[in-house]
């Protein structure tokens, strides 16, 4: 039964251009029965040459002519009745964006191919928005666009580090894959610590290893049976540095998910190393999303 006034997509909206943003939001919206939602962040600051040349008058046109550019260009992409509508906010473009979206069903940003210096300004806000946030949020590569295959043969990938604590991500990487029509692989990575490498594994080890990880991960699919219903799924277990896997399981996923929080840190966390290189150099869009055993 629809719900009366599902949730909506988010969209965070800079000063470029955000069309693989919204283009993702559309196709969420459209599978999810929701409408889609623009935020743009005024951030006033009180030091440097901005707060000198750059007036607070000049900070919200500019801030209207983003939201009416990338309204415009949302109403183009979006289906006869589905809801657009913004909002423009003050403060950071992290806090204020995640601060907006507390009943969002997932908030969207653009990962654009810059430099180096840029990269890591665009990293921190991912990072500061999936900090902050209590709903899935998804880095969407700038060169990315919608695949015209059948759902059929679309493919959500989730990454899981612990299994004991993977319930939470896979019930939202389960709820994308099903939403979508898609299979899920669920991709454990493993490698040993620098300092053992020269140890090295035999055969026999990595197949105990690998068979522990896969019935840890079949125990938790089994505790959420309803939303892995109907859901095609698949456990694959790799001896490889986790970022590298998950970046190459990236160039045949249609969604990548993984968990947004360090595991040995609290909420509110940055983003674990392991996050930050597949935020960087993923193929396709990356959801992150709540890593914690939460029921």
């Amino acid at each position: 039964m629809p719900e009366d006034n599902p949730a909506p997509v988010v969209v965070a909206v800079g000063h470029d251009p955000v069309e693989s943003a919204l283009a993702f939001a559309v196709v969420e919206a459209r599978r999810r029965g929701c409408g889609v939602h623009l935020v743009h962040a005024v951030h006033h600051t009180h030091d440097g040459p901005d707060s000198v040349f750059v007036t607070e008058s000049d900070r919200e046109r500019m801030g209207r002519l983003a939201l009416t550019s990338a309204t415009e260009r949302l109403e183009a992409l979006a289906d006869e009745g589905m809801a657009v509508s913004s909002d423009m906010v003050s403060g950071s473009i992290a806090a204020a964006a995640a601060a907006s979206c507390a009943d969002a069903r997932m908030i969207v940003l653009e990962h654009r191919d810059l430099g180096r210096l840029q990269r890591v300004v665009t990293r921190s806000v991912a990072s500061g928005v999936a900090a902050r946030a209590h709903v899935p949020v998804v880095s969407v590569p700038s060169h990315w666009s919608p695949s015209h295959r059948h759902a059929a043969e679309t493919t959500v990938t989730v990454g899981v580090d612990d299994p004991a604590r993977s319930a939470s991500l896979l019930r939202t990487a389960a709820d994308a894959a099903a939403v979508a029509g898609a299979s899920l692989c669920i991709v454990h990575a493993w490698a040993m610590p620098r300092a053992y490498e020269d140890l090295g594994t035999s055969p026999e080890d990595e197949e105990r290893w690998a068979a522990q990880v896969t019935t840890g991960i079949q125990e938790v699919l089994d505790t959420i049976v309803d939303q892995v219903e109907g859901v095609t799924v698949r456990i694959v277990v790799r001896h490889a540095p986790p970022a590298d896997a998950l970046v190459e399981t990236s160039r045949t996923s249609d969604l990548l998910v993984i968990g947004r929080h360090d595991p040995l840190l609290p909420v509110g966390s940055h983003l674990g190393p392991v996050a930050r290189a597949v935020l960087r150099e993923a193929e396709c869009p990356v959801m992150m999303a709540g890593s914690g055993p939460g029921a």
